[in-house]
């Protein structure tokens, strides 16, 4: 077992990181590319999220859907991705099934990844820091004694960007993002990215620091 695994990661990372291409810029014409590689696949995914919400919209609108065994089943599938409990929610599936600020995930992203320049990129597609405690990761480097996790290994970039973008939809450790979001949402005011940033103290172990940091990087991208 341990053998396939071995052979799974050497494939996963064949394709790790940016295109090589990337790697060759200097510092500063690397962070403008990072920008232009990230923007649309956020967009790409933000989209599959709206559309995930509509659907639910839709089918919260028709006052027969409990009758109805398809709509049903769509409902449990997305509870299921995003772990809601009572199917019947609507605003539990309005909290969590919602689109993340661009520049929020580009400052992340940045943050986490060292510009896409760090070993958890380039040798495992993880762009946002994720762990995983399944056995079937890559072994940090640092890792301190007694510890257990591992790097969680991504397929791809889109991968990571996905995973990331559900984590923040259903972590219990982002309410406070979902909730704020959500009140944004009511009282038809923008969610923009500084905002949401400072919901995200949970997500480093720097807490308001971390947040100090996502500011920052939010400005940065917004002047470039």
């Amino acid at each position: 077992m341990k053998k396939l695994y071995s052979i799974i990661f050497f494939i996963n990372t064949l394709m790790a990181g940016f295109p090589e291409s990337y790697y060759k810029l200097p510092i500063k014409e690397q962070k403008k590319e990072f920008k232009k590689i990230l923007v649309p696949m956020v967009e790409k995914e933000n989209q599959k999220i709206l559309k995930e919400r509509n659907e639910v919209i839709k089918i919260f609108k028709d006052p027969y859907f409990i009758m109805n065994t398809e709509e049903r089943l769509k409902l449990a599938k997305l509870a299921k991705k995003y772990k809601i409990k009572d199917i019947y929610n609507k605003e539990e599936f309005l909290k969590k099934i919602d689109t993340i600020p661009v520049d929020l995930v580009l400052a992340q992203g940045a943050v986490e990844s060292a510009w896409g320049r760090s070993y958890f990129v380039r040798e495992a597609n993880n762009m946002f820091g994720e762990w995983d405690y399944s056995g079937r990761g890559m072994i940090p480097r640092r890792r301190d004694p007694g510890k257990t996790h591992t790097i969680r290994v991504f397929k791809s970039l889109e991968d990571s960007l996905a995973s990331y973008m559900r984590n923040l939809n259903r972590n219990p450790a982002y309410k406070e993002f979902r909730e704020l979001r959500y009140q944004y949402k009511k009282e038809h005011k923008p969610f923009s990215a500084e905002v949401a940033a400072t919901t995200l103290k949970r997500y480093s172990q720097l807490g308001d620091e971390y947040v100090k940091m996502l500011k920052v990087m939010i400005k940065q991208f917004k002047r470039n």
